[in-house]
């Protein structure tokens, strides 16, 4: 009876200690816990973050007026403040009316253009925004060598060419001769103004089929150096405001401020970049702006007729809201904005400088 009982309690022994082995193995197989695991495989907490693609259309003139975007995607400012994950696509313009529309209707983000076809397109649509200023002055009152004019009087019965109608530079010219006592007219008691394209506007001062030009710069340089006409008005003396009000804005879409701002807020910043590295390195940004003009319009220019066009500006991320609204009245004047009164012109909403003013406190 002793023996059975010892060996009752020798196989309970037995079992109680291959239980005890069989759980411990289990725990020495199970995979760690889920915590564990989580913690094992959790990025660092100074890993940066992954940003989506984004691409961003940015539209520019074929002109030198626009040095400031130039210099900024030359020098690559924009791509480094806008960031590796941004990919900029720049689309060339010939004329304001031609970008205002492009905004407007979402082919491209943002961009410079001229405060007069830009305005008549923003009341119309309202969908896009002034964030900068780019370029102040920098357009000339140029005459032809043969044609007997000397002063902004003599214009009486000649015909003058800007570059396109409803232009910044139209507008200017029509302050100019209401300045000086000079109608607008379409026969010999006053001057008449014909739209031309820059280079067409050489070859009719030639001809004499125009007597006069208000054209941005170089152009007015280069007549001069041709031989083909004498500037009567230098910039500083072109309307409004002396030669200081804004020629080139640099805008951005709603759609596009409202879904990236911070890109927004990074294209201001590389415009300013672009500003103080000419204002700091001229030689050099001259070349640089001579490079991206002959990428953009196939042919480039003498680098002193680059260096004679930015002396004939001030580049600023300034912007006079009165000045654009005198210069709107003026195409409100002229027709080329409808349906709305001087008197009920407000353009409080056109200008949203609020980026501008965060980038220069430093925020």
């Amino acid at each position: 009876m002793k023996k059975q009982i010892s060996l009752i309690l020798t196989l309970v022994f037995v079992l109680l200690l291959s239980a005890c082995g069989g759980n411990n193995n289990a725990a020495d197989n199970n995979p760690p816990a889920a915590s564990n695991g989580a913690e094992a495989t959790q990025a660092p907490a100074d890993a940066p973050v992954k940003q989506e693609p984004v691409t961003v259309k940015l539209g520019i003139f074929k002109n030198v007026t626009h040095a400031a975007g130039y210099i900024a995607l030359e020098k690559e400012f924009f791509q480094k403040q806008l960031g590796e994950h941004v990919t900029i696509e720049v689309q060339a313009f010939d004329n304001g009316s031609d970008f205002s529309t492009a905004i407007a209707t979402g082919q491209i983000d943002l961009g410079y253009v001229g405060p007069g076809p830009s305005t008549n397109q923003f009341l119309k649509s309202s969908n896009f925004r002034v964030i900068s200023g780019a370029d102040n002055g920098g357009a000339v009152l140029v005459a032809g060598k043969d044609s007997g004019v000397s002063s902004v009087k003599d214009l009486v019965g000649k015909t003058i060419a800007i570059p396109t109608k409803g232009s910044t530079n139209e507008i200017s010219l029509r302050l100019l001769l209401e300045q000086e006592g000079v109608k607008i007219t379409t026969d010999k008691t006053g001057a008449q103004i014909v739209a031309r394209a820059p280079a067409d506007t050489l070859v009719a001062l030639r001809q004499n089929e125009v007597a006069a030009t208000l054209i941005p710069e170089p152009w007015g340089t280069q007549i001069e150096q041709e031989g083909i006409g004498k500037v009567i008005v230098p910039w500083d003396q072109v309307p409004p405001n002396n030669g200081d009000y804004p020629l080139v804005i640099l805008v951005a879409s709603d759609k596009f401020l409202s879904e990236h701002r911070d890109l927004a807020k990074a294209a201001v910043k590389a415009n300013l970049e672009a500003i103080d590295f000419i204002t700091a390195n001229p030689d050099e940004s001259y070349e640089l702006i001579n490079k991206r003009l002959s990428e953009l319009s196939g042919k480039g220019l003498d680098i002193e007729l680059i260096k004679a066009a930015l002396s004939h500006m001030r580049l600023t991320t300034d912007v006079s809201q009165e000045a654009i609204e005198e210069m709107a009245k003026v195409s409100i004047d002229a027709g080329y904005i409808k349906d709305i009164t001087a008197d009920a012109l407000d353009l409080s909403k056109f200008l949203d400088l609020s980026l501008l003013e965060e980038v220069k406190s430093g925020k």
